[in-house]
């Protein structure tokens, strides 16, 4: 087939989709969408490509599909159809757990009912999130019990609190792995009814580098390989942006050049990335160091491998060298913990390096761990190596092997990640290759963010100043073109809010597809008309936003006036937890008992309490913070009123911004125009679009922060919302229509009665 023909044939499949529906409606933009991916994905070449082919053919589509557009089917029904085609799979990545469990839950399922052709699928998610049966029986005890060289010896702290902690440990293993025996657990840690704590269950988690795969005497009914085979004949796979960029280079997901990727809630995507490809390792404690060797040189001894002959003093030089850098590092920036607010609960006091430059004296001690830290993982890879040698060519020894494997590959890691961080500390500035530089000319190279920590420890590190280093690229987009989009032939990249104030530039900047000829753009607006479906409110305070003790007083009077007209139910969303702490104990006695409040509650239990409030008929308000501003979805009464305290700007002491803007000025160009306002028109996008959910929703959108009509960025940040119909609110109280940015002037301003404004109860 042509590849019109597979866009004719795809486009079919998802009108056969629609109409087959039993609440059939007209959606053109959802059709539009459809087409577009259609011709994407018919466009591309897949495969392997022979030396005296053409180039092969790459086509990304990045597509803004407005709330109700009902992107799932545009996107699942024609790529699956291709897929069917062309004898290829789906790779379909999302950045939240929710959207995942739609898909694999509900929109596949009843696509599986009704495309001509049948299809398969499967959720993928990464080893860590399995349970190891090896580890499991080896700490409850039913494969012989610890011993006091385990695997995991070092993992339980000297002291007094040792046994209360072991105890409380293998009570809950020992129920894990009856439940798992009896078949009430799949073995999947997100099915637990109590989720673990990363102390408890990071210990029996099924981590690649502890994992012996086939060699495992436990393979046959092992949970995560036992899922990975649902996943083999899957024709349309479900995974993660994280698990997406840790699999590169692997075969734990379908090749990039050989299927159809979908990347949904796609402007997460350059956020994941730069914590993905960021590292850090503690420079206080260092004691697994010597642990690890003293595994390895035993577990080296036993299968005789000689490289591990040298391990301790390898340990020893790297334990000293940190040792060293942590004295300098507190020599140079350790009056940072005499600064006021430092150990004020607020998190560890921070020193970012100017430039990503390090201080001349840290340059060779870090090199040197550089260098130690190879020499000590090629000896730790010689073991792993015959280890699962020996697994194979004496399978009876397999249970004791792996167990030996393990109790290095639990620790492995840290190692890993010291010699990325060093590696990472240790690049200088580099020329940029993105083309984000926006057209100049010249630019200075691009640096490392890289900053330490210094926080005073508790519990058994009690006193102990707590020193880490820390470092990450600060172009996400340079990381993605290269880590990515270098490898992928047929894309659609798709969420509701990709453009920012109007344009799709910060995100192609961002993504990294700003200057690739295979990415087009298309934007397909929402069905709702959000003019007639809703206001959104801009409330002027006297103080300003910029000082935030004066203002959130202000604001937090003004918000409960407010969400005492509420007669369903309304959000509110912080910027800041004291912010929120403030408004929650100015609640009057009569608002108490209406508000629910983020933390308080586990958020599915929050939800279904204000679920329950709203359909018995009394009004119910949630407070929440930046994760209940996004992916939260309640239509109809259950969110009739949206409330954002002040502009969701980013923090402005985060060193990877901190250190993006300092090259920004460095080249010329302006950080708060170029960076922090396109990205806090995605946020504000983001937050204001709880409001409105369905086509018969009403809502409004009050939002107290006068810079939205009093700045020019203001206007900018309001270009990119949805037409909502634009009301002000002055200090007095009075209301006035806008027009919107762009909009031809209106006839007159008149007030506006505010009842009008609400719903009655």
């Amino acid at each position: 087939m042509s590849a019109s023909e597979f866009s004719r044939s795809a486009l079919a499949a998802f009108d056969h989709v629609v109409k087959a529906t039993g609440d059939f409606r007209d959606r053109p933009g959802q059709r539009l969408m459809a087409q577009k991916v259609a011709d994407t994905f018919a466009a591309a070449t897949l495969g392997k490509v022979d030396e005296d082919d053409d180039e092969p053919v790459r086509a990304i589509a990045v597509i803004q599909a407005g709330t109700g557009v009902g992107k799932s089917l545009a996107y699942c029904a024609p790529a699956i159809a291709t897929a069917l085609a062309r004898n290829t799979r789906v790779l379909i990545s999302t950045a939240t757990v929710a959207l995942q469990e739609q898909l694999v839950t509900k929109d596949l399922p009843a696509l599986a009912a009704l495309l001509p052709e049948p299809f398969r699928f499967g959720l993928a998610k990464g080893r860590g999130r399995y349970v190891c049966k090896l580890k499991l029986a080896r700490l409850t005890g039913a494969d012989g019990g610890p011993d006091e060289d385990d695997m995991f010896a070092d993992d339980f702290p000297a002291g007094a609190a040792v046994q209360p902690m072991h105890e409380a440990r293998v009570a809950f293993y020992t129920a894990m792995a009856r439940d798992l025996a009896n078949g009430s657990w799949d073995g999947d840690r997100d099915s637990l009814v109590n989720q673990p704590g990363a102390d408890f269950w990071i210990p029996v988690a099924a981590e690649s580098s502890s994992c012996t795969s086939k060699h495992c005497p436990v393979y046959s009914s092992c949970t995560y390989f036992e899922k990975r085979k649902e996943l083999v004949g899957a024709q349309v796979i479900v995974a993660n942006h994280d698990l997406l960029l840790s699999s590169l280079g692997t075969r734990l997901l379908p090749e990039l050049d050989n299927c159809l990727l979908v990347l949904d809630e796609a402007h997460h995507l350059p956020a994941v990335a730069l914590n993905h490809f960021a590292c850090s390792m503690d420079l206080s404690r260092t004691g697994w160091v010597d642990v690890l060797a003293s595994r390895a040189r035993r577990i080296g001894s036993l299968v005789q491998v000689s490289e591990a002959n040298d391990l301790p003093r390898l340990a020893a030089q790297i334990r000293q060298t940190l040792q060293d850098v942590s004295r300098l590092v507190m020599d140079s920036y350790g009056q940072v913990m005499q600064e006021p607010g430092a150990a004020q609960g607020r998190g560890p006091a921070r020193v970012r390096l100017p430039r990503g430059e390090l201080p001349e004296s840290l340059d060779e001690p870090l090199r040197l761990v550089s260098v130690t830290a190879e020499t000590f993982l090629d000896a730790l890879r010689a073991v792993a190596k015959e280890l699962r040698a020996q697994m194979r060519d004496n399978p009876d020894e397999a249970r004791r092997l792996s167990t030996l494997y393990a109790q290095i590959g639990v620790l492995t890691p840290r190692l890993e990640e010291v010699h990325a961080c060093v590696q990472l500390l240790l690049r200088e500035a580099e020329a940029d290759s993105d083309a984000s530089t926006g057209g100049v000319a010249r630019v200075p190279t691009v640096p490392v963010a890289k900053w330490f920590t210094f926080e005073v420890g508790s519990g058994m590190d009690d006193g102990l100043v707590v020193i880490k280093a820390h470092a990450s690229p600060i172009l996400p987009g340079s990381t993605l073109r290269s880590k990515l989009w270098s490898s992928v032939r047929a894309a659609v990249v798709t969420s509701a809010t990709l453009t920012s104030c109007g344009r799709f530039d910060f995100f192609m900047r961002e993504s990294g597809l700003h200057a690739d000829s295979a990415a087009t753009t298309l934007e397909v607006a929402s069905p709702f008309d959000y003019a007639s479906q809703g206001q959104f409110v801009t409330v002027e305070t006297a103080a300003d936003p910029k000082h935030a003790a004066s203002f959130t007083t202000e604001m937090v009077q003004a918000l409960l006036r407010d969400i005492a007209h509420v007669a369903h139910g309304a959000l509110v969303l912080f910027t800041s937890r004291d912010q929120m702490r403030q408004a929650v104990e100015a609640l009057p006695a009569q608002l108490r008992p209406v508000v629910l409040v983020q933390g308080e509650l586990p958020r599915t239990t929050l939800i279904r309490q204000h679920r329950e409030r709203v359909e018995a008929g009394g009004p119910s308000v949630i407070f929440g913070m930046q994760s209940f501003g996004e992916g939260l979805d309640l239509p109809g009464p259950l969110c009739e009123s949206v409330f954002i305290a002040k502009l969701p700007f980013a923090s402005p002491d985060d060193p990877v911004g901190e250190s993006r803007a300092e090259w920004l000025r460095t080249s010329g160009r302006d950080p708060f125009s170029e960076l922090v306002v396109p990205a806090t028109a995605i946020r504000l996008a983001q937050w204001t679009g709880r409001a409105i959910r369905t086509e018969t929703d009403k809502s409004f959108v009050y939002c107290y922060d006068r810079r939205l009509v009093g700045t020019s960025y203001g206007q900018r940040l309001l270009q990119g919302l949805p037409a909502f119909a634009l009301l002000r609110r002055d200090v007095q109280g009075r209301e006035f229509t806008m027009q919107r940015p762009g909009d031809a002037p209106a006839a007159t301003a008149h007030p506006a009665a505010q009842t009008g404004l609400r719903r009655s109860g």
